[in-house]
């Protein structure tokens, strides 16, 4: 499919108060209706907006302001397990369709060495939770239970579906 990528200036803002799947989901409506707005809806085509969030326990790990709070963010995600959730919003000239796709992410322990060689990659800069698996990230992931696709931001399937159901892909 032709696409074109335009960046949403809709700012991130977590309402720490709504649930972690309610906010990613309000963060990729955010976005879609941003873009949707000020460059418009495609004749026969679609806006979409997507938005990921990694949370540990019930707390939602954002994106690091800098590498002391990524090498935060990594130690408590270090030896356990946590949950990537990805919300994809889907803007037609019929209306608006959503989907949530999650999936569980198990970290091995990171000790120092590995800690100060994946932080000088940069790769955790503009990341939720300071990591990504589709690069160098991939070293500190013992076990995925999911889609890897929710994981990097942009769930495959569920994107499928959307489309499918407005036309937009092959059924």
């Amino acid at each position: 499919m032709p696409f074109r990528v335009v960046t949403s200036g809709e700012a991130e803002q977590s309402d720490e108060s709504l649930p972690a799947a309610e906010r990613v989901m309000a963060h990729a409506r955010g976005k879609a209706r941003e873009v949707a707005a000020r460059v418009g809806i495609p004749g026969g085509g679609a806006v979409l907006g997507a938005d990921t969030e990694v949370v540990l326990g019930d707390r939602a790990l954002g994106k690091a302001a800098g590498p002391d709070e990524a090498r935060a963010m990594l130690a408590a995600l270090s030896g356990r397990a946590h949950e990537v959730m990805s919300g994809l919003v889907l803007i037609t000239e019929r209306g608006e369709a959503e989907a949530l796709s999650t999936a569980e992410v198990r970290f091995r322990e990171i000790d120092d060495a590995l800690m100060e060689w994946y932080l000088a990659q940069g790769e955790w800069q503009g990341r939720a939770g300071a990591y990504a698996i589709q690069g160098a990230g991939a070293v500190l992931v013992e076990g995925i239970t999911g889609d890897p696709s929710t994981i990097i931001g942009l769930p495959v399937a569920e994107l499928a579906a959307l489309l499918r159901a407005e036309g937009l892909f092959p059924a």
